[in-house]
Protein backbone atom coordinates (compact mmCIF):
# COMPACT_ATOMS: atom_id res chain seq x y z
CA UNK A 1 0.00 0.00 0.00
CA UNK A 2 1.27 3.47 -0.80
CA UNK A 3 -1.02 5.49 0.22
CA UNK A 4 -1.98 6.75 3.96
CA UNK A 5 -4.85 8.15 6.13
CA UNK A 6 -4.89 11.21 8.27
CA UNK A 7 -6.72 11.32 11.25
CA UNK A 8 -7.12 14.77 13.04
CA UNK A 9 -8.11 15.54 16.70
CA UNK A 10 -10.53 18.50 16.75
CA UNK A 11 -9.50 21.45 19.84
CA UNK A 12 -5.83 22.43 19.60
CA UNK A 13 -5.63 20.98 16.31
CA UNK A 14 -8.31 22.47 14.11
CA UNK A 15 -10.16 25.03 16.05
CA UNK A 16 -9.25 26.36 19.47
CA UNK A 17 -12.19 26.07 22.02
CA UNK A 18 -9.97 25.17 24.94
CA UNK A 19 -10.83 29.01 25.84
CA UNK A 20 -14.19 27.90 25.76
CA UNK A 21 -13.92 25.04 27.70
CA UNK A 22 -12.08 27.16 30.20
CA UNK A 23 -14.40 29.17 30.34
CA UNK A 24 -17.31 26.90 30.90
CA UNK A 25 -15.52 25.11 33.54
CA UNK A 26 -14.02 27.95 35.20
CA UNK A 27 -17.96 28.53 35.60
CA UNK A 28 -18.47 25.39 37.50
CA UNK A 29 -15.68 25.94 40.00
CA UNK A 30 -16.50 29.43 41.35
CA UNK A 31 -20.24 27.80 41.62
CA UNK A 32 -18.24 25.14 43.85
CA UNK A 33 -16.39 27.59 45.62
CA UNK A 34 -12.95 26.94 44.25
CA UNK A 35 -9.96 28.43 41.83
CA UNK A 36 -9.86 27.16 38.48
CA UNK A 37 -6.59 28.28 36.51
CA UNK A 38 -5.75 28.11 33.04
CA UNK A 39 -2.85 25.39 34.00
CA UNK A 40 -5.56 23.14 35.74
CA UNK A 41 -7.67 23.72 32.64
CA UNK A 42 -4.77 22.03 30.68
CA UNK A 43 -5.06 18.59 32.54
CA UNK A 44 -8.21 18.63 30.64
CA UNK A 45 -7.07 18.00 26.96
CA UNK A 46 -8.05 15.55 25.34
CA UNK A 47 -9.75 13.93 27.93
CA UNK A 48 -14.06 13.49 28.03
CA UNK A 49 -16.54 15.60 29.30
CA UNK A 50 -17.21 12.93 32.87
CA UNK A 51 -13.12 12.55 33.15
CA UNK A 52 -13.04 16.16 33.11
CA UNK A 53 -15.42 16.84 35.72
CA UNK A 54 -13.53 14.24 37.77
CA UNK A 55 -10.14 15.77 37.38
CA UNK A 56 -12.23 19.12 38.49
CA UNK A 57 -13.40 17.53 41.72
CA UNK A 58 -10.60 16.38 42.33
CA UNK A 59 -8.97 20.02 41.90
CA UNK A 60 -11.83 21.26 44.09
CA UNK A 61 -11.67 18.83 46.52
CA UNK A 62 -15.26 18.35 45.97
CA UNK A 63 -17.51 15.45 46.69
CA UNK A 64 -20.80 14.57 44.45
CA UNK A 65 -23.81 12.33 44.21
CA UNK A 66 -24.16 11.10 40.89
CA UNK A 67 -27.55 13.31 40.47
CA UNK A 68 -25.52 16.56 41.05
CA UNK A 69 -22.15 15.46 39.05
CA UNK A 70 -25.11 14.78 35.93
CA UNK A 71 -26.94 18.39 36.76
CA UNK A 72 -23.08 20.00 36.22
CA UNK A 73 -21.83 18.16 33.28
CA UNK A 74 -25.08 19.58 31.82
CA UNK A 75 -24.86 23.43 32.77
CA UNK A 76 -21.57 23.21 31.53
CA UNK A 77 -22.30 21.92 28.24
CA UNK A 78 -24.78 24.83 28.15
CA UNK A 79 -22.19 26.81 28.77
CA UNK A 80 -20.03 26.18 26.68
CA UNK A 81 -22.61 25.69 23.18
CA UNK A 82 -23.26 29.41 23.88
CA UNK A 83 -19.91 29.90 22.91
CA UNK A 84 -19.15 27.72 20.05
CA UNK A 85 -22.54 28.69 18.26
CA UNK A 86 -21.38 31.68 17.54
CA UNK A 87 -18.17 30.05 16.16
CA UNK A 88 -16.90 30.88 12.36
CA UNK A 89 -14.26 30.14 9.84
CA UNK A 90 -12.11 32.99 11.39
CA UNK A 91 -11.32 30.33 14.08
CA UNK A 92 -9.83 27.48 12.19
CA UNK A 93 -6.21 27.46 13.36
CA UNK A 94 -3.59 28.72 11.10
CA UNK A 95 -2.00 26.16 8.69
CA UNK A 96 -5.38 23.78 9.05
CA UNK A 97 -7.18 24.65 5.76
CA UNK A 98 -3.75 24.85 3.84
CA UNK A 99 -3.02 21.49 5.06
CA UNK A 100 -6.65 19.76 4.21
CA UNK A 101 -6.19 21.50 0.72
CA UNK A 102 -2.62 19.05 0.64
CA UNK A 103 -3.93 16.16 1.23
CA UNK A 104 -6.91 16.51 -0.92
CA UNK A 105 -4.18 17.44 -3.75
CA UNK A 106 -2.46 14.11 -2.42
CA UNK A 107 -5.77 12.30 -2.89
CA UNK A 108 -5.15 11.73 1.11
CA UNK A 109 -8.40 11.06 2.65
CA UNK A 110 -8.95 12.46 6.56
CA UNK A 111 -11.47 11.64 9.40
CA UNK A 112 -12.08 13.27 12.90
CA UNK A 113 -10.90 11.74 15.95
CA UNK A 114 -12.14 13.73 18.82
CA UNK A 115 -13.10 13.11 22.50
CA UNK A 116 -15.85 16.30 21.93
CA UNK A 117 -19.54 15.31 21.54
CA UNK A 118 -20.07 18.60 19.72
CA UNK A 119 -17.73 18.08 16.92
CA UNK A 120 -19.83 17.86 14.57
CA UNK A 121 -21.69 20.76 15.13
CA UNK A 122 -18.04 22.91 15.60
CA UNK A 123 -17.28 21.36 12.63
CA UNK A 124 -20.39 22.86 10.70
CA UNK A 125 -19.61 26.53 12.51
CA UNK A 126 -16.49 26.93 10.63
CA UNK A 127 -17.39 25.40 7.19
CA UNK A 128 -15.06 22.16 7.38
CA UNK A 129 -17.58 19.97 8.37
CA UNK A 130 -18.38 18.33 4.42
CA UNK A 131 -14.61 18.02 4.16
CA UNK A 132 -14.08 15.18 6.32
CA UNK A 133 -15.61 11.34 5.10
CA UNK A 134 -15.83 10.70 8.41
CA UNK A 135 -16.28 11.49 11.94
CA UNK A 136 -15.55 9.87 15.29
CA UNK A 137 -15.91 11.39 18.36
CA UNK A 138 -17.22 11.41 21.79
CA UNK A 139 -21.18 10.32 20.64
CA UNK A 140 -19.15 7.06 19.15
CA UNK A 141 -16.65 5.79 21.28
CA UNK A 142 -17.09 3.65 25.07
CA UNK A 143 -13.56 4.41 26.02
CA UNK A 144 -12.04 7.95 26.07
CA UNK A 145 -8.27 8.71 25.40
CA UNK A 146 -5.44 7.66 25.88
CA UNK A 147 -7.47 4.47 24.99
CA UNK A 148 -7.15 4.24 21.19
CA UNK A 149 -10.83 3.07 20.29
CA UNK A 150 -11.51 6.31 18.64
CA UNK A 151 -8.27 6.12 16.30
CA UNK A 152 -9.35 2.55 15.74
CA UNK A 153 -12.79 3.10 14.54
CA UNK A 154 -11.05 6.21 12.35
CA UNK A 155 -8.50 3.89 11.07
CA UNK A 156 -11.66 2.22 9.91
CA UNK A 157 -13.82 4.56 8.25
CA UNK A 158 -10.77 5.53 6.47
CA UNK A 159 -10.38 1.61 4.99
CA UNK A 160 -6.90 1.13 6.09
CA UNK A 161 -4.92 -0.65 8.79
CA UNK A 162 -3.69 1.39 11.56
CA UNK A 163 0.03 1.42 11.07
CA UNK A 164 -1.32 3.56 7.70
CA UNK A 165 -2.52 6.12 9.56
CA UNK A 166 -1.19 9.25 10.97
CA UNK A 167 -2.60 11.58 13.79
CA UNK A 168 -2.80 14.93 14.54
CA UNK A 169 -2.81 15.46 18.19
CA UNK A 170 -1.87 18.26 20.58
CA UNK A 171 -2.63 16.34 23.80
CA UNK A 172 -0.64 13.73 25.63
CA UNK A 173 -3.67 11.30 26.01
CA UNK A 174 -3.99 11.63 22.12
CA UNK A 175 -0.62 10.92 21.34
CA UNK A 176 -0.65 7.52 23.55
CA UNK A 177 -3.73 6.55 22.35
CA UNK A 178 -2.53 7.12 18.71
CA UNK A 179 1.44 5.12 19.48
CA UNK A 180 -0.61 2.34 21.34
CA UNK A 181 -2.61 2.16 18.20
CA UNK A 182 0.24 1.67 16.31
CA UNK A 183 -0.73 4.99 14.00
CA UNK A 184 1.90 7.51 12.78
CA UNK A 185 1.77 10.22 15.89
CA UNK A 186 2.75 13.92 15.50
CA UNK A 187 2.71 16.73 17.88
CA UNK A 188 1.40 19.65 17.37
CA UNK A 189 2.06 21.95 20.14
CA UNK A 190 5.10 22.03 22.69
CA UNK A 191 7.65 19.07 21.99
CA UNK A 192 8.75 18.54 25.13
CA UNK A 193 5.11 18.06 26.34
CA UNK A 194 4.58 16.02 23.27
CA UNK A 195 8.02 14.02 23.32
CA UNK A 196 6.41 10.75 23.03
CA UNK A 197 5.34 11.96 19.48
CA UNK A 198 6.75 10.64 16.24
CA UNK A 199 7.08 13.99 14.76
CA UNK A 200 6.76 17.34 16.49
CA UNK A 201 5.45 20.45 15.10
CA UNK A 202 4.74 23.76 16.86
CA UNK A 203 1.60 24.33 14.34
CA UNK A 204 0.34 23.05 11.14
CA UNK A 205 2.11 26.19 9.33
CA UNK A 206 5.37 23.94 9.26
CA UNK A 207 3.28 20.56 7.59
CA UNK A 208 4.69 20.50 4.08
CA UNK A 209 3.67 18.94 1.54
CA UNK A 210 7.03 17.19 0.92
CA UNK A 211 6.65 16.12 4.58
CA UNK A 212 3.44 14.63 3.85
CA UNK A 213 4.63 12.35 0.84
CA UNK A 214 7.55 11.56 3.12
CA UNK A 215 5.34 9.77 5.57
CA UNK A 216 3.76 7.63 2.51
CA UNK A 217 7.22 6.38 1.86
CA UNK A 218 7.70 5.89 5.58
CA UNK A 219 4.35 3.87 6.76
CA UNK A 220 6.06 0.43 5.54
CA UNK A 221 8.45 0.66 8.36
CA UNK A 222 7.86 3.09 11.03
CA UNK A 223 5.74 1.19 12.80
CA UNK A 224 6.96 -1.97 12.31
CA UNK A 225 6.34 -3.53 15.93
Amino acid sequence: MNKIGVIFDLDGVIVDTAKYHFLAWKGVANHLGFEFTEAHNELLKGVSRVRSLEILLDIGKVKLSEAKKQEFLISKNEEYLKYITKMGPEEILPGASKLLDTLDELGIQYVLGSASKNAPLILRQVNLYERFIGIVDGNSVSKAKPDPEVFLIGAKKLNLKPEHCVVFEDAIAGIDAANTAHMISIGIGDKQTLSNADFNFKNLTEITSDFIKSLIKKTQTIKQK
